[in-house]
């Protein structure tokens, strides 16, 4: 660690020449991969450390989203901790978390492990109770991100505030506020913080109205877990607008409570007899890909529509690592005729499935390994139109992949998810999409295995 475990304790500061003198000696070191700063609000960025200011104890960092540069400025008291290389260095401690798979005691749990940067709870193995779990997230949730206070109440003066549902014609994303939020804050990441920030003045501003708050929460709760995987926040928002097993919001719920380490709790909604296509992909993340294959199977039998459970089973096969179960559940989409009124759908599903049936056969020549120093670029379908990355590969290891172009509107933390994946993985395998925008995860994953075996041919 950065620093002695009693220095942090009395608080960051007293660590700061450490910390500083550590960090620049690791800099240089750490120009080969991205570096990953995670800060104390539970928000990861991965991008690179461009200046230290030991005398202003802070960080300057740069990252990338929606294709665009963003650089800014953090103090070392906002930081949790910093990976430069393949180091990874805690800075300051989370305020009272108690760790994943610890009692109120202070027990460790059986089982339960340190959840490695970039990776949830889930994902490492760690478990909480349902009492640590739910405390944990009314502790969070409660509070908000590090960036709050700092992020302008920025919104246009002309929307109307009363938030009428539906909203009256014609479409005006400077009126009607479910429009801007889907015009305006969604594909712009650098409004993403203002979103938020206004949904929370909504709420202030309906403390009267229970039908607008119950909208706002469930807002806010799709913000928080869309923009910023920041999970404790969106369920404890998502509990508090009241969301029970049979809403639409359910299985993002579920997924907080996976990944923030209670499988079971994750698996009482995903018990019930109700069928979503979401289903499919929650159960195949959580490495249950036979259930997940038995919920496609049942949706296409009482008479849901084939194409989304085909592609969904077949993505669940390919991220199992059973590639020839994937090709086949990706050849069943090709088959499979359109369903009434349908066609154009159907067409759609058919070209991500014929992108994801090439990627799979790819797949084995991906061996990075074998990939000669150098810059790669290819595209894949995504919901828009075409999205290009470009992989760059050095030493043998994927260096970094960027995704360069696309027309991708709703991405939300896609961009940045998948290809931090690729990266920490070294291998297109294995590499899970971001819940709500599936579909530009798996053309970044696409895109990246032709890139890498076209590199090899």
């Amino acid at each position: 660690m950065l620093a002695s475990r009693d220095s942090r304790r009395s608080g960051f500061r007293s660590a700061t020449p450490l910390v500083a003198s550590l960090l620049l000696t690791l800099l240089l070191a750490s120009q080969a991969t991205a570096d990953v700063l995670e800060l104390l609000s539970g928000a990861k960025l991965e991008g690179r450390v461009t200046k230290i200011d030991k005398a202003a104890q802070q960080v300057t960092f740069e990252t990338t989203l929606g294709g665009r540069p963003y650089t800014s400025t953090y103090p070392y008291s906002r930081i949790h901790a910093v990976t430069l290389g393949d180091k990874r260095y805690v800075l300051t401690d989370k305020p009272d978390r108690p760790p994943a798979g610890t009692s109120s005691s202070g027990s460790k749990a059986a089982g339960a492990s340190s959840a490695k940067p970039g990776v949830s709870a889930a994902a490492s193995g760690d478990t909480r109770t349902r009492a640590e779990l739910e405390r944990w997230i009314d502790q969070q949730g409660s509070t908000p991100p590090d960036w709050y206070d700092d992020t302008p109440l920025n919104y246009p003066k002309s929307l109307d505030l009363d938030w009428p549902e539906p909203a009256p014609p014609p479409w005006n994303n400077q009126k009607n506020i479910g429009q801007y939020i889907w015009d305006v804050v969604n594909p712009n990441p650098g409004r993403w913080r203002e979103g938020v920030r206004f949904m929370h003045h909504l709420l202030s501003l309906h403390q009267d109205d229970p039908r607008l708050r119950t909208r706002a929460m469930k807002s806010l709760a799709g913000m928080y877990f869309r923009f910023f995987q920041d999970y404790e926040r969106a369920a404890f928002w998502w509990r508090k607008a009241g969301i029970g097993m049979q809403d639409p919001e359910a299985l993002q719920l579920a997924e907080c409570y996976w990944r923030l380490g209670n499988k079971p709790m994750a698996m009482e909604f995903l018990n019930q007899r109700v069928l979503r296509i979401g289903m499919i992909k929650l159960l195949a993340d959580m490495g249950d890909t036979e259930r997940a294959l038995q919920v496609a199977a049942t949706y296409v039998k009482v008479g849901g529509e084939p194409h989304p459970a085909y592609l969904a089973a077949g993505d669940a096969c390919r991220l199992a690592g059973r590639f020839k179960e994937a090709i086949a559940f990706y050849q069943k989409v090709l088959n499979s005729p359109p369903v009434t009124k349908r066609e154009k759908a159907a067409d759609t599903y058919k070209k991500r499935a014929q992108a994801s049936l090439d990627a799979v056969r790819l797949f084995e020549l991906c061996d990075v390994t074998k990939v000669p120093d150098g810059v790669y670029s290819a595209s894949s379908i995504g919901y828009a139109g075409e999205v290009v990355v470009e992989v760059k590969v050095y030493g043998g290891r994927i260096e970094s992949v960027q995704v360069k172009q696309h027309e991708e509107k709703q991405f939300y933390s896609a961009l940045t998810d998948t290809p931090r994946q690729i990266v920490q993985k070294q291998d297109v395998k294995g590499v899970d999409a971001v819940s709500g925008a599936t579909i530009t995860s798996d053309a970044i994953l696409n895109a990246t295995a032709k890139a890498l075996a076209n590199a090899t041919k």
